[in-house]
């Protein structure tokens, strides 16, 4: 049997709390997953504003194996998103990626990244 939820004026049902305790947020019109990855991309733009980094990118997406059927299934791409990526003084590029906690999806994805791209990944908290 199904229980109706009255409607009361101005309650306001959230999402369910995120597996690991982070807030979405908004800051400057920039949806961030996280408070943390929100600070990080401040602190970013204020070292790009001083020229200390340059090329500063949100959300850049890495190709880690390609499309494929498997077990007659279609899969798609298995694919990593970093939090950012720009270039330092040195010329160098980061990519980085703001971490409360390491998931064996990430930590998959982390190897695969240095395997099939030869890039480390920076882990910020």
């Amino acid at each position: 049997m199904q229980r109706a939820i009255a409607k009361i004026p101005g309650l306001r049902v959230s999402a369910a709390a995120s597996k690991y305790g982070n807030k979405r947020i908004e800051v400057d019109g920039e949806k961030f997953d996280s408070k943390a990855e929100a600070a990080r991309y401040r602190d970013l733009v204020l070292l790009q504003r001083a020229g200390r980094i340059s090329n500063l990118t949100r959300q850049v997406s890495f190709v880690l194996a390609p499309a494929a059927v498997v077990a007659g299934k279609p899969k798609r791409a298995l694919v990593y998103r970093a939090d950012f990526q720009y270039v330092g003084e040195d010329g160098e590029v980061t990519v980085e990626d703001v971490k409360g906690a390491l998931t064996e999806a990430y930590k998959i994805k982390r190897h695969l990244m240095r395997t099939v791209h030869n890039i480390d990944i920076l882990e910020t908290k």
